[in-house]
């Protein structure tokens, strides 16, 4: 197998159980709360620790990428995920759970930049977006599996057996990349980025903060419900069985995955920012749809609006790609996980935030009424909005910065 070609399969594989970690919660949210009698805001903070976990490795994870590279950097992390996959699974406390959850974050948190900076050195800068779409995009099908076969799986075996033997397929993954990846193509090799003032160079771009800001509210907000709030939304706004819900967030996940493996491919042919604010507006408009026009849509319409959301969704790959083409090569680690770590920080915020949000309402036999997800929803549209329009108007800033 092509070097190249191996770099791209095993990180895609390590990408798969990142999203499948990240998303499982929405469909065993069920279990968790029954076992352990979990209210919205708990289940909110439990499941988003995973992303504060994640977030917080970000800024030292882009200077370790850049100065000792992905082969040892990423999978050295996976451990830490396979350890918090086997806590998750033997917990019965909320504490447990919640460690569990941070471990499983810490542990995730260096496969997507680890493939950017792999990507970086094996792949043309010309071809770097459509690449990384297609390792979010067959990766993602993590979240596919996290719906529908994740509620079967869960039903048949129990989701702490799921938990527990997806801690050992992180350890053999985590293994493969070890022994199968090189940094860098033969002959060549690792520049070191500068020890001091890279990420100084970066946070003092204009263009940087009006990506973070794109990637915190916009890209927070979809991670926060693909990965936890649609799916309390679809039982109790709309009252539909685990399976209905398993397939609704399937398809979610599906517009997601078509996204991720299209929307590079559209960005390297008609311009990075235009692909950026064109999916923006879009994911912006659908969540507000979903916070107040959605409430008497079937299935179906229900399908076809979580396909679009999915598909829209995927925006933060193509902000990933633009701090790419924003910064020189050699503070690639450095660009992309300053920018990831407002997207992931953001999804903690959001999944947490919307939590405290739909908190304040009152439940009734359990369910909590439409409008608090309208509210939750709703603030996420808002803020996605002049997420957007500050994006807009930072575009500029970075047609400069690209000169």
């Amino acid at each position: 197998m092509p070097g190249s070609l191996r770099v791209f399969v095993l990180f895609t594989l390590a990408y798969f159980l990142s999203y499948f970690f990240r998303s499982a919660n929405a469909v065993i949210a069920p279990d968790l709360t029954r076992e352990l009698g979990l209210d919205a805001a708990t289940l909110g903070l439990m499941t988003s620790l995973f992303y504060l976990a994640f977030a917080a490795v970000q800024l030292p994870l882009g200077g370790a990428l850049d100065r000792w590279g992905p082969r040892w950097v990423t999978p050295g992390l996976m451990l830490v995920g396979a350890a918090g996959s086997w806590v998750f699974a033997a917990s019965h406390t909320v504490t447990g759970l919640m460690l569990g959850r941070l471990l499983l974050g810490v542990g995730m948190a260096g496969i997507l930049m680890g493939a950017y900076k792999a990507f970086s050195r094996w792949f043309p800068a010309g071809r770097f977006a459509t690449v990384a779409g297609w390792l979010v995009g067959f990766g993602s099908a993590g979240a596919l599996a996290s719906g529908t076969p994740l509620a079967w799986l869960a039903e048949v075996l129990g989701w702490r057996n799921v938990f527990l033997w997806g801690g050992w397929v992180i350890f053999a993954v985590a293994l493969a990349i070890a022994l199968g990846v090189r940094n860098t193509p033969q002959g060549d090799r690792l520049e070191p980025g500068p020890r001091a003032g890279g990420l100084l160079a970066v946070l003092s771009s204009p263009v940087f903060w009006s990506m973070a800001g794109m990637n915190l509210f916009v890209v927070g907000a979809f991670l926060g419900i693909q990965t936890l709030w649609a799916g309390p939304y679809l039982y109790q706004v709309h009252g539909f069985d685990p399976i209905t819900v398993g397939n609704l967030l399937f398809v979610l996940s599906f517009g997601a995955l078509v996204g991720f493996l299209s929307t590079g491919w559209i960005a390297d042919r008609v311009g990075v920012p235009p692909t950026i604010l064109a999916l923006g507006a879009g994911f912006v408009t659908l969540v507000g749809v979903l916070a107040w026009g959605a409430g008497g849509l079937g299935p179906a319409a229900l399908g076809v609006l979580l396909f679009a959301l999915g598909y829209t969704g995927t925006v933060g790959v193509i902000l990933l790609a633009y701090a790419r083409l924003v910064f020189p090569i050699e503070l690639t680690g450095r660009a992309t996980t300053a920018v990831n770590l407002f997207g992931i920080g953001g999804t903690f915020l959001v999944q947490w935030g919307m939590g405290a949000v739909i908190q304040r309402f009152p439940r009734t036999d359990g369910a909590y009424p439409p409008e608090a997800f309208s509210a939750a929803f709703g603030t996420a549209a808002v803020l996605g909005a002049l997420a957007l329009a500050a994006f807009a108007l930072g575009r500029r800033a970075g047609r400069k910065e690209e000169a």
